[in-house]
């Protein structure tokens, strides 16, 4: 015997994915070294030390 009722399935789309993300993770990542603007004042701060040696 058939049920009276029939079952209906629904099937949702996913959100669609924001392309902007993608872009900005990949910016994040990098070589894992000092930024130059640390190396800079690194140079100075040692420049400044070698000079009081003097």
């Amino acid at each position: 015997m058939n049920s009276a009722r029939k079952i209906k399935l629904r099937v949702t789309a996913p959100k669609p994915r924001n392309p902007l993300v993608a872009a900005a993770a990949q910016r994040k990542a990098g070589s894992h070294r000092k930024s130059r603007a640390s190396e800079r004042q690194q140079e100075k701060a040692l420049l400044k030390k070698q000079l009081k040696e003097i």
